[in-house]
């Protein structure tokens, strides 16, 4: 091999690894500024998107730019919003397979029994990720939100990792910055047809009522979204079986 041979792919292999570095750094960039606008709520300018990723002005406005096309993002007058196309994309992921739609009908029937907000909860990242939540009677004094974290400690994140026997509750626990007696939460495994814990039932509500009847609900939610992952494995393992 001749040394015009040997730098030739030395230089190719430099360009190569060079543009994927590139790449990387754009499209951590871009995730960046889509992280920073979903926890400013969905919507935010460019210079409080650019400060909050540590980036110049510019650079934010040209990744912007580039995630518009492609539904990520939409821009509102000189505000950006988070896009249609990150719903689809967020809707599509399974934390387990099923889980979505074994849940979604005893989560409405444990809000309409209790009145409580009800959140669905899988484990990432060591906490109790929110996936699903429908809100209560009580409004945003006790509302969690999709992708909303327990941190260890909480009754959700207890119920997830399946060490306490029976619901996990918590009772008067105040939210950051809110005033008040703060609220109370039940929370439930949910178990895998092997056993293993994949999920969390949580209903949460006004501290000092009656926790009695939450609990019961809520032990049956738990088992109605076991059931029905039970069921949907039966199915899948049948309709495998008869390829």
């Amino acid at each position: 091999m001749t040394e015009t041979d040997t730098n030739t792919k030395t230089g190719t292999k430099t360009g190569t690894e060079s543009a994927g570095r590139a790449g990387r750094g754009v499209l951590e960039g871009a995730f960046a500024l889509l992280d920073a606008l979903r926890r400013r709520g969905g919507e935010a300018g460019l210079t409080e998107l650019a400060a909050a990723c540590g980036v110049p002005k510019a650079t934010a406005h040209r990744l912007l730019d580039q995630l518009g096309p492609v539904g990520a993002v939409e821009r509102r007058g000189s505000r950006y919003v988070l896009g249609p196309q990150l719903f689809k994309l967020g809707e599509s992921w399974q934390p387990y397979p099923g889980l979505r739609d074994a849940a979604r009908l005893p989560l409405h029937r444990l809000r309409a029994a209790t009145g409580a907000g009800v959140v669905l909860a899988v484990p990432h990242g060591g906490r109790a990720l929110t996936v699903a939540s429908v809100p209560g009677r009580a409004g945003g004094a006790v509302s969690v939100r999709e992708g909303t974290a327990f941190p260890v400690g909480t009754a959700v994140a207890r119920a997830l990792d399946g060490r306490e026997h029976g619901p996990s509750v918590d009772r008067g626990t105040r939210s950051a910055g809110r005033a008040g007696a703060g609220v109370d939460c039940v929370a439930v495994p949910v178990r895998g047809p092997g056993g293993r814990v994949v999920a969390v039932v949580a209903a949460t509500a006004p501290a000092g009522g009656n926790l009695a009847p939450v609990v019961a609900a809520t032990v049956a939610a738990a088992s109605a979204v076991s059931a029905g992952l039970a069921g949907g494995h039966r199915a899948r393992g049948t309709a495998l079986a008869s390829v």
